[in-house]
């Protein structure tokens, strides 16, 4: 369904605010996912080679072996679906988010009123 031309009007002002509001996370979600196709290929064969580890293991009746396939195959699932790591180095470190001072006071205000000091 396409959009009418009022609703990409309104589409298109709604990215622009949003680049102009928080350009850290607007280019965060410009970026590719992150996952290559190697990462993601690594990932099945490593979860692939457990499950063999496992099936093998409940044959031969060898629990050790049995629970070290499943690691290998639940390590292999993260690897695969894992995306990047974020960068969190934004120069903002160790500040605490501020929320707004009306809110906080208005908050505190009622506190204080409802315990009497």
């Amino acid at each position: 369904m396409a959009l009418s031309e009022r609703e990409q009007k309104l589409l298109d002002e709604l990215e622009r605010g949003f680049y102009e509001t928080d350009a850290n996370l607007a280019n965060r979600m410009k970026r590719p996912s992150g996952r290559s196709a190697k990462k993601l290929a690594g990932g099945a064969v490593l979860a692939i080679l457990g499950l063999v580890l496992l099936i093998v293991a409940v044959v031969l009746q060898f629990a050790p072996m049995g629970a070290v396939g499943f690691l290998v195959m639940l390590a292999g699932l993260i690897l695969a679906s894992s995306g990047p790591s974020l960068n969190t180095s934004t120069g903002n470190q160790g500040q605490k988010p501020t929320k707004p001072a009306t809110t906080r006071s208005s908050f505190e205000d009622r506190w204080n009123r409802r315990t009497g000091e």
